[in-house]
């Protein structure tokens, strides 16, 4: 959802067709057909494995790993294939490669309109040091759902929840944890989740994941949008917003405010085992960093299989990848947003990659 924040540009160029090394040998790819259920509002184009754009490079464990995760909750097409995707989480890449031409066909995804270059933008979970109780310079609470809030549709705005008596009384008790900074609850509430670092009052500082519980239901705004749209800044990607702000800090309300959408949290528990993953994406399994994109699921049906292949001045990507969340701002056929991760190396990726894509389905045959 980072990519909310970043201004608009103009149509990416598509990507050269490459043909891998070693790849399985060519044959003629049937005609385009219907696309496969769930995938309504793109067009799935039939091909051969020789068009996916290193297809014979890709170390396939990590991806592995992903899709074992998608098997605990796979969809109908791919539930047949789960013993076998368990069964190879310890083949060589080549038996993995061989087994995926036997059982699959890939698909280029492509518009309406026969475009098949798209837009890969990046989010991650954002790693914050928090306190349970006000003071000591935390004052931004992060709220879990208010009691009701589905009977009220749109609830309060962001400006309200922050000035109004009654959207105050009923977020009373409601707080999880507070921030030191605007911005950082700024960037949860756009990711959606995130880990914080809690100082808890018996003085030791645990770890916990915030996990995404709703929202407002006011629309969303960029503040990038807005700097920009305001003739502000000319750099709206993170770090030129926090240069604006430490510049005029007497209008952080102002920007904040012109972003009604409100996000809600509840706390999940951060064992190790599950640090080493990120929160569960929309398709209700742990996302993987580098290997979970988020989609228009309109367009790819969660749980599927994508070749990603996308180059530019932030990352060159051509890996497979698993379809297994999805967000307010990934819309179109040819969409994704990448799972970066956590932490600071991640949040670079994210609040910068904003270049062309290209995606192929891979279905079971």
């Amino acid at each position: 959802m980072i990519v909310g924040i970043l201004a608009a540009c103009s149509s990416p160029p598509p990507l050269p067709p490459e043909s891998p090394a070693n790849a399985p040998p060519p044959a003629t790819p049937p005609a385009a057909s219907a696309a496969p259920p769930g995938a309504g509002s793109s067009r799935w184009v039939p091909v051969d494995w020789s068009e996916l754009p290193g297809f014979a490079d890709d170390d396939l464990f990590e991806a592995w790993n992903a899709w074992i995760k998608s098997c605990a909750r796979p969809g109908p097409a791919f539930a047949a294939l789960c013993g076998d995707v368990r069964r190879l989480s310890i083949a060589e890449p080549a038996e993995q490669r061989a087994w995926m031409v036997a059982r699959l066909r890939p698909y280029r995804i492509e518009a309406a309109d026969g475009r098949a270059d798209g837009l890969l933008t990046a989010y991650y979970e954002p790693v914050i040091p928090a306190a349970r109780r006000p003071g000591t310079g935390y004052s931004v609470p992060l709220y879990a759902a208010p009691a009701g809030l589905g009977t009220r549709r749109p609830w309060y705005t962001r400006q309200q929840i922050e000035t109004l008596p009654e959207a105050q009384a009923a977020l009373r008790g409601r707080e999880i944890a507070w921030l030191a900074d605007p911005v950082e609850a700024m960037v949860l509430h756009i990711q959606g989740s995130g880990r914080l670092r809690i100082a808890e009052p018996d003085g030791s500082v645990r770890l916990v994941r915030l996990a995404y519980a709703g929202t407002n239901d006011q629309p969303y705004g960029s503040i990038g949008r807005w700097l920009l749209d305001q003739g502000l800044v000319r750099d709206a990607t993170w770090p030129g917003i926090r240069a604006w702000l430490a510049a005029n800090p007497q209008r952080v309300n102002e920007l904040m405010w012109s972003n009604p959408r409100y996000v809600f949290f509840r706390e999940e528990p951060l064992s190790p085992a599950d640090a080493a993953w990120g929160p569960r994406g929309a398709q209700g399994v742990e996302l993987t960093p580098g290997r979970s994109i988020a989609v228009d699921r309109n367009s790819i049906p969660y749980g599927t299989p994508v070749w990603l292949a996308s180059s530019g001045p932030q990352v060159s990507l051509q890996r497979l990848v698993l379809a297994q969340d999805t967000g307010s701002a990934i819309v179109g056929a040819v969409r994704a947003d990448y799972f970066a991760g956590w932490g600071p190396d991640a949040g670079e990726i994210a609040g910068r990659l904003k270049q062309p894509l290209r995606l192929w389905a891979l279905w079971p045959k």
